[in-house]
């Protein structure tokens, strides 16, 4: 990669940020398309969040992915969103227009992706989406961009739950949790949004063994989670017969999807997915 006075800036800001895998995602793909780009992670703290975006637009940097904590926090100082965006009330790509910042959030698109692959018939399909937090959000919005005929959130705490359902512009029904193991086999598809599981515990699952007795013979286990690579949940379901994806697909998707906004260009997809599958290897 050859960096001079005319490269373009791209960049990922959080707080902490150094552990993002994204830099080295973006980076090989836009050295694959030979693109005078670079990508940075940059480091922003909650109370520079509005001084950084000023700087940002000084030195006339191109695009942002914007994580955690700032994905909802940012939503003020932009110009305008997109409709998906404010539905999930989070953005998660910033790119430059018309003297402004506009956000969208594509994880939406890097959710649907492996899903939209498999060219099912979705408007009779039941989900059931475990967690009611952030994540979840994005999940229950694609989830009706999908066309579920039934979507199904459970959570621990009733309050949370009920908040969860009031937020949303969208027709779900929510559940306690101790209504999983009568959810499951009812189901076409079963999200994980929680972090349980993720590594380094990686020996727990959000869900028992047996309640993925009796599934449906097309059941799809997702989880949002990409490491470790399969999740003891996707092990599990799994053994039950059933179709898996993990979160390493979504991570590539949303990401494709933020690299095309930025530089009018498809993404490598083969490319973003070697780079962070190195990355992600023991």
């Amino acid at each position: 990669m050859n960096i001079n006075g005319k490269t373009k800036l791209l960049g990922v800001i959080g707080y902490p940020v150094q552990h993002s895998f994204s830099p080295q995602m973006h980076n090989s793909a836009l050295a694959h398309l030979q693109l005078d780009y670079v990508y940075l992670a940059l480091p922003v703290a909650p109370e520079k969040l509005k001084e950084a975006l000023l700087g940002f637009e000084a030195i006339s940097l191109f695009g942002l992915s914007v994580t955690i904590p700032h994905k909802q926090a940012i939503i003020p100082l932009l110009k305008e969103i997109s409709p998906l965006a404010q539905n999930v009330g989070s953005v998660n790509t910033l790119y430059w227009r018309d003297n402004g910042w506009y956000g969208t959030n594509t994880d939406i698109a890097g959710f649907l992706a492996p899903l939209l692959s498999l060219e099912r018939n979705w408007s009779q399909s039941s989900a059931l989406v475990l967690g009611c937090g952030g994540a979840s959000r994005s999940v229950v919005v694609a989830l009706q961009e999908l066309g579920c005929h039934d979507i199904n959130v459970v959570g621990r705490n009733q309050d949370k739950l009920r908040d969860f359902q009031n937020s949303l512009p969208i027709n779900i029904q929510t559940h306690c949790w101790q209504k999983l193991q009568d959810l499951i086999p009812s189901s076409n598809l079963v999200v994980n949004s929680t972090p349980i599981g993720m590594y380094p515990q990686s020996d727990i699952s959000p869900v028992e063994q047996r309640f993925w007795e009796n599934i449906k013979p097309d059941l799809i286990a997702y989880d949002l989670i990409y490491r470790p690579s399969p999740t003891l949940f996707l092990q599990q379901a799994a053994k039950q017969g059933a179709l898996t994806i993990d979160g390493r697909e979504m991570l590539v998707q949303q990401g494709a999807a933020a690299f095309k906004i930025w530089t009018g260009e498809t993404a490598p997809v083969e490319v973003m997915k070697k780079a962070l599958y190195q990355q992600l290897s023991p």
